[in-house]
């Protein structure tokens, strides 16, 4: 019996919604983005307004290069769309590893095991900064 199986970019798509809703919803939290928040986090306002930016706009960049790789499968719109996809993912990686280390966790060890939200956010960045969009047929 032959099971159907969803195209790569559509089911590669459905991982993109849930990180992309926390990492907004996080980052919308953030504004407006003002030097006494970014005060209170012991953070130079730079760092914040990079943090509440990078959170927003990787959030939008991976539904939108999601959308541009599902409807365009070559040609430059489709490279565009990998790379924000990519470009996205590192930005998502960067801003969880930045929050991992303010909580000054004691051990790799300790965060593995008792921070399981931001080691999954973590890990969805990361594979779409290492995987970008996938094609229909791989």
């Amino acid at each position: 019996m032959h099971i159907p199986k969803a195209p790569a970019p559509f089911a590669t798509f459905l991982l993109r919604i849930p990180l992309s809703v926390m990492f907004l919803q996080q980052g919308l939290t953030k504004f407006p983005v003002t030097e006494a928040t970014a005060e209170a986090y012991q953070l130079p306002f730079i760092v914040w307004w990079f943090v509440a930016y990078g959170e927003v706009g990787s959030a939008i960049g991976l539904i939108v290069g999601g959308i541009a790789g599902i409807f365009f499968t070559n040609g430059v719109v489709s490279y565009l769309a990998d790379l924000l996809t990519r470009f996205s993912g590192i930005t998502m990686t960067c801003v969880v590893t930045g929050v991992i280390w303010l909580m000054k966790p004691s051990s790799l060890m300790d965060v593995l095991l008792t921070d399981y939200l931001h080691v999954s956010l973590y890990v969805g960045g990361l594979y779409f900064a290492l995987r970008g969009n996938t094609k229909y047929g791989v």
